[in-house]
């Protein structure tokens, strides 16, 4: 049995404890012990938490500034990128709307109430419209110093230093190889980190519906089923949107296409890692018919800059997150929260429920309670599948769009 599949199991066990030990205690005990109880138990949700804030900082500086030196010479990649950005920046605006666009529509945090589970401060919270101002955005957006962006866990600050960085070393060329090369290191070391963090999941993820349920009982479980359904409408929908765009530009090329992606699909669905299937990738969409040097450009970049089915589930989840805390949040406030995504999202890894980490520090930014992350961790690996295969076709659409752009998609 492979590893992630055994954490799939592990998580679903922990779900399936926290559930019985949270009736156990939300049937028997005195409401002293339940409020107690609910409190302690969450404290292995913090664990988990913090583990992941803990890898926000270097994961992001990273993975942006190894993909962005990567480019090359930016006056001879300049056309093609500027060719790649457009797909990227158009689909990633689409998802994220589509996100934003069915979570207002569907609702599915209005199902979960947790008032009584939650913090003293995250109680403050219920009920308040949040307030986003233009200068705290600006503040947001640009950096004072890197080390407190990282300190604080600032990912769009970090966003920003990281193109800089990222920019003036392909500027640099050559002297700028050995820096590029360690960053290179350091984001398989923190990509390693992710794998050993995620281990705690189970752990958050028995906290979180432990004491949830002893707080609120077993209605608390109707949140799962309603928010995988309304989630993969949403996945359903990107299908058809990406896809058509695909058809009027690649013609019935489009099925050879998915023919060929069909097994890195699968490998992506089952093991809900993009990278997994990154070389596979690679060769068949140049047994397609893109050149090689357009693959080796855009797919990497595309890495970074176009995971379509993960900025979906970001917007989704973060307001059906502030929904569940019952949050308002007006369109305008959304919005803002959407080009946040917009920006927050590039850079992050291709590996197992990665946009939770911009989910949780972005949640942070508005003032939603990072805490409510665990309590969709269950359903989350599921949800993983579905985005992480949205992944692989956007991406495998984007090099053969800008292949066909470049009129270098061959008959093979």
């Amino acid at each position: 049995m492979s590893k992630g599949n055994r954490l799939t199991i592990f998580i679903l066990i922990s779900m399936a404890l926290g559930v019985l030990v949270g009736y156990i205690v939300h049937q028997q005990a005195a409401p002293d012990f339940i409020q107690s109880f609910s409190t302690n138990i969450k404290l292995l949700t913090t664990i988990f938490l913090r583990l992941v804030q803990m890898i926000i900082a270097p994961l992001v500086f990273s993975t942006l500034v190894v993909g962005i030196a990567k480019l090359g010479d930016l006056k001879t990649v300049g056309r093609v990128g500027g060719k790649a950005l457009l797909w990227f920046i158009t689909a990633s605006l689409a998802s994220l709307l589509l996100g934003m666009i069915l979570v207002n529509l569907f609702k599915p945090g209005a199902a979960i109430d947790l008032s009584n589970a939650d913090t003293a401060g995250a109680k403050d919270l219920i009920g308040k419209t949040q307030e986003f101002s233009l200068a705290k955005f600006v503040e947001h957006v640009f950096p004072r110093s890197v080390f407190e962006s990282m300190a604080n866990n600032e990912v769009l600050q970090l966003v920003v230093f990281s193109i800089f960085f990222g920019v003036a070393c392909t500027a640099i060329g050559e002297k700028a190889k050995p820096v590029v090369k360690a960053l290179d290191a350091a984001a398989h070391v923190i990509l390693k980190m992710v794998g050993y963090v995620m281990n705690f999941a189970p752990l958050g993820v028995f906290g979180a519906i432990a004491a949830v349920i002893a707080t609120k009982g077993l209605g608390v479980f109707n949140f799962y089923g309603q928010y995988l359904l309304y989630f993969l409408i949403g996945i359903a929908l990107l299908w058809v949107i990406l896809l058509t765009v695909g058809y009027l530009i690649l013609g019935n090329r489009l099925f050879v296409l998915l023919r060929r992606i069909s097994q890195p699909l699968l490998i992506a669905f089952s093991t809900t890692s993009s990278e997994a299937v990154f070389p596979k990738l690679t060769e068949e969409l140049e047994r397609f018919g893109c050149k090689d040097k357009i693959v080796a450009f855009v797919l990497p970049l595309g890495y970074s800059f176009n995971l379509d089915g993960s900025m979906m589930y970001m917007t989704f989840a973060s307001i059906a997150i502030a929904q569940a805390y019952g949050i308002q949040m007006d369109i305008g406030t959304q919005l803002t929260m959407l080009l946040v995504l917009m920006l927050t999202s590039k850079g992050i890894a291709g590996v197992p429920r990665a946009s939770l980490v911009v989910v949780t520090a972005t949640c942070a930014m508005f003032n939603i309670p990072p805490e409510g992350i665990a309590l969709i961790l269950p359903i989350d690996h599921f949800c993983d599948m579905f985005r992480t295969a949205t992944n692989v076709v956007g991406n495998a659409l984007a090099t053969s769009v800008v292949s066909k752009w470049e009129g270098e998609l061959e008959n093979p």
